[in-house]
């Protein structure tokens, strides 16, 4: 058994609508033996509800749903808030949650109170994909996720938290740059290793190092389209030792969202890292 917080991006079981569809998850995950859960936190959809939504988890709910999962003798790694800016006619993905302008400050203020549900549920880590960073600091797209970083951070250090962007959109030099230029103790990151093939897995985490505080724990094999630790293209052995090096003690949470066998993939995963 080795030394590493193995844990669970819970929504690779699928989505946490409502109680019996959360603690189905929380017993797959027991049942796997895994040590730790990080929870999706706000809706799907504006048709989708997740239990946890900060505008729905409100007061002793939280604590509530907190002690559900400590019941199943799990911890909560963190909390994901992903948001997406408006959609465009013809466009295959949607716009950048804290880069397009559009509707901006309602998704700022949403996070914020992810930010609250989060430090309020004793596990005060919320990560997202904020939208690609540009390389150009004078663009105004630029400015807008600068501007927005800066007020989550601001607003994370208020209420006890850290406001995580996770790795993949950009180069690690890219957000390392945003978060100097943001300079606040409420700004980290969470590291995916899969997302950082194509700019360098373990560069990235030396670039990366002073703020890396939640990874996730995923792997991509280019045959078989797979998202299994250790059956991919990921260096562990490297990775892994390069975060020991820089003094990374948090969770590794298993994220497998191919809908490709995933319990199995999970055990897998999760067999392989207690190599390490």
């Amino acid at each position: 058994m080795g030394s590493l917080k193995i844990g669970l991006a819970l929504w690779s079981l699928g989505p946490t609508r409502n109680e019996t569809e959360f603690k189905t998850a929380l017993e797959t995950a027991r049942g796997i033996g895994i040590q730790g859960v990080q929870l999706w936190c706000v809706d799907y959809s504006p048709s989708e509800p997740c239990i946890l939504d900060p505008d729905r988890c409100v007061g002793s709910e939280r604590r509530r749903i907190k002690e559900i999962v400590e019941s199943y003798g799990l911890n909560i790694t963190g909390f994901c808030a992903q948001l997406t800016g408006p959609m465009d006619p013809g466009m295959p993905w949607p716009g950048s949650a804290l880069g397009d302008p559009r509707d901006l400050e309602n998704r700022i203020e949403k996070t914020m109170r992810a930010l609250e549900l989060a430090s309020d549920m004793g596990s005060a880590i919320v990560t997202t994909h904020p939208g690609e960073i540009p390389s150009d600091r004078s663009s105004k797209k630029y400015a807008n996720m600068l501007n927005s970083c800066k007020k989550l951070a601001r607003y994370a250090e208020q209420v006890g938290a850290v406001f995580c962007i996770e790795t993949g959109q950009e180069r690690a030099e890219i957000l390392r740059r945003l978060l100097e230029d943001v300079g606040s103790e409420g700004l980290k990151v969470n590291y995916d290793p899969a997302n950082m093939l194509k700019y360098g897995v373990v560069e990235g985490v030396r670039i990366l190092a002073p703020w890396i505080v939640h990874t996730h724990a995923k792997d991509y094999n280019p045959v078989t389209r797979r998202a299994t630790v250790g059956e991919g293209l990921v260096p562990w052995d490297e990775y892994i030792s390069t975060l020991k090096s820089v003094n990374y003690s948090g969770w590794f949470a298993i994220e497998d969202e191919t809908g490709i066998d995933v319990v199995e993939s999970i055990k897998r995963g999760k067999a392989f890292l207690e190599k390490y």
